[in-house]
């Protein structure tokens, strides 16, 4: 795209030339006001896209503003295989589908195109489109569109991606910041509700209201990353942005895309990266979206048993079909290219993977070789990590997969998916249900707790505490947490120490870090007032605390996905319901011991195997009288003892606060 966002075509412009023929309705001026002859597609294009290998989509279809021969206007190009006709309706030509029809490419491509005069920036759009398939036009909103009217309303706008972009710092150091060695901690995000103008009908702020706000935050608890669930257009904000109509265009409620340009510039300026949850596994049946975009089932299957999902009610992609390959490849690679996004999150992989995924026996159907694994998604997988880790090697995929299937985060030629991380969730699930009861009935529970560790060093895991578990009856993490108030907010810091020392990066949803008490509502903002009260602040400030001393401590993170950086003091003792381990950096002595007491009960003269003898400082504790706990610990430091204890020849006899969690680290002249 030239300087001031315009392309140009006609007889003394550019690439294509020899291509730009149209089947049907001739070349030349069309209809009322559409000239067929301008193109964007060239021989090659064509080639690409019809063999599964054009991974720039947006480039070519879409609307672009171009200049024909000295007239400006909107270039309009669209996949419509089974169409007969297509033309472009808009505010323009009063929606009049007889004003601007588009020409059908003569190569079989399925492709209409055609450049409008004088249709400008800002106008609204959709295509009208007449099926051999079906009965009633279509009238579809653009798959490609940058920008869309704000939902309810479903019309595409005619856009331009132009922005003075100023994050050069940090796009030069990023891959620094996203290595799986580096540390990783990320704040996830609904944009809608994370803080709302109050005094001006409770709206949600816009994405540059927020930004510096969200900012500051961040930065303020330490965060590495902010992880925004789905800003794609999506016409139902009830679904948090996972039923996407706009797979390349930023949700216009909050702004316009260079609204959200500023937003992620702004993070990034003040050192901050932004994830994406990216949505391919399936889209919504709405009239002006995807499904049956030209009356035939171009996008998604057309056998409900492949094409249809029971838990969503939506519809699911082709996975085999080269053109969506590109379509939803493309899309990835927009993100990352046009709005500097530093990671997607891909939502729903397991889904994509099982073709019996929610289904009964007989409501799917096996793969060739009669195995329940879906071998289109695994090839677009696949291929999806290969394109974007060869575009973009500082960014990250991350893989939302929820079962064991094997060697996700590992490569594609050793027959790995390709992910950069994948969601623990067998982590979560385990530590929430152990964490749901009462502690004195814990330690029959004790394997909830040390199992993780035999399979943390599989996949390079993240660890979340996402949106999913404080939705739908679920509570908020605060109100999983058994006993009265005290107990309450002491489980919780607990979880929390537990978390950060424990192998993998870390993810927490909005309004865990300070102890919200009631579920997440996407109607509303986070209950900020709650800050007034010494135990909602007291876990702000050791979320704040864990952060600081994550990013401080490479043990903590420089060998999250090595056995090498994990080492067990004591998982036996689950009368107590205490266990205790090692984390270890890069040298011998860069290491940090947790102690986790999972009861109420002060443990006295608590013996520890370590690895040095000499002073050890408690670095943390989570019932210090700083984050609202009882005050009990060790005085700061304590020294070792030449006693065994645990295999090792010496030992801490310390005293472990109740419902609580110790950080220790030796001091720099410990042997």
């Amino acid at each position: 795209m030239m300087a001031d966002g315009r392309k140009r075509a006609g007889r003394s412009a550019g690439a294509g030339q020899g291509d730009r023929r149209n089947a049907g309705q001739g070349s030349g001026p069309g209809g009322q006001g559409t000239v067929l002859g301008p193109t964007l597609w060239t021989e090659q294009d064509v080639w690409l896209f019809k063999e599964g290998n054009h991974y720039r989509l947006y480039e070519r279809l879409g609307s672009h503003a171009m200049e024909v021969e000295g007239v400006e206007g909107t270039y309009f190009s669209v996949w419509a295989p089974a169409a007969t006709a297509v033309s472009v309706i808009g505010d323009f030509n009063r929606w009049d589908p007889q004003s601007h029809p588009l020409g059908v490419r003569w190569d079989g491509s399925g492709i209409w195109e055609g450049f409008l005069p004088g249709v400008m920036r800002g106008s609204l759009y959709k295509y009208h489109i007449i099926s051999r398939h079906s009965v009633r036009p279509k009238e579809k909103g653009d798959p490609f569109a940058l920008h869309w009217e704000t939902p309810p309303k479903s019309a595409s706008v005619v856009w331009d991606l132009r922005y003075r972009w100023t994050d050069g710092q940090w796009m030069g150091t990023r891959r620094e910041r996203n290595k799986p060695d580096s540390p990783i901690s990320i704040y996830e995000v609904h944009l809608g509700s994370w803080k709302r103008a109050e005094r001006d009908g409770n709206r949600s702020l816009s994405y540059r209201e927020i930004a510096p706000l969200l900012a500051e935050y961040v930065l303020d608890l330490g965060f590495t990353h902010v992880e925004f669930l789905p800003l794609t257009e999506h016409p139902f904000y009830g679904s948090w942005g996972y039923q996407v109509t706009g797979y390349f265009a930023p949700s216009s409620r909050y702004g316009t895309p260079q609204d959200f340009m500023f937003l992620v510039n702004h993070l990034h300026r003040r050192g901050i990266g932004v994830i994406l949850d990216w949505v391919p596994s399936h889209f919504p049946t709405d009239g002006h979206g995807l499904a049956r975009f030209d009356g035939t089932h171009v996008y998604e299957h057309s056998d409900p048993r492949k094409g249809y999902h029971p838990d969503w009610k939506s519809a699911i992609f082709n996975f085999g079909r080269n053109e969506v390959r590109n379509f939803l490849i493309s899309s990835a690679l927009f993100w990352l290219e046009n709005y500097h996004i530093d990671g997607l999150r891909v939502d729903a992989v397991a889904s994509m993977l099982y073709l019996d995924y929610s289904r009964k026996e007989g409501e799917w159907v096996p793969n060739r070789y009669g195995g329940r694994e879906n071998l289109d998604a695994m090839d677009f997988i696949r291929r999806l990590n290969q394109v974007v880790y060869g575009e973009y090697p500082d960014v990250q995929t991350i893989a939302e997969e929820s079962t064991a299937w094997p060697m996700v985060t590992r490569p594609t030629y050793s027959g790995g998916l390709g992910f950069g991380l994948k969601w623990n969730m067998g982590w979560m699930h385990d530590t929430l249900k152990y964490f749901s009861h009462d502690p004195v009935f814990r330690k029959y529970h004790h394997d909830r707790l040390t199992f993780s560790m035999w399979y943390a060093f599989s996949e390079n895991f993240l660890l979340p505490l996402s949106h999913d578990e404080v939705v739908h009856g679920k509570g908020s993490l605060l109100g999983k947490m058994p006993g009265d108030e005290w107990q309450r907010f002491a489980n919780l810091r607990l979880l929390f120490g537990y978390m950060y020392m424990h192998p993998g990066k870390k993810l927490l949803f909005m309004g865990g870090e300070f102890g919200q008490e009631g579920e997440w509502d996407h109607d509303g903002g986070l209950s900020w007032h709650l800050l007034d009260r010494e135990g909602h602040r007291g876990v702000q400030t050791w979320t704040r605390d864990l952060n600081v001393l994550y990013r401080s401590e490479a043990a903590l993170y420089r060998k999250d996905f090595s056995p090498e950086g994990f080492e067990w003091i004591d998982t036996s003792d689950h009368e107590d319901s205490v266990i205790s381990f090692l984390r270890r950096g890069d040298s011998p002595h860069d290491v940090l011991v947790a102690i986790c007491n999972f009861t109420p009960v002060p443990r006295e003269d608590y013996r520890v195997g370590i690895p040095f003898s000499g002073h050890w400082r408690e670095v943390l504790n989570s019932d210090s009288r700083t984050y609202g706990g009882s005050g009990v610990g060790n005085w700061g430091q304590v020294r070792s003892t030449d006693t065994a204890c645990h295999g090792r020849e010496r030992s801490l006899v310390l005293t472990l606060p109740p419902l609580g969690v110790l950080i220790l680290k030796p001091d720099g002249g410990n042997r």
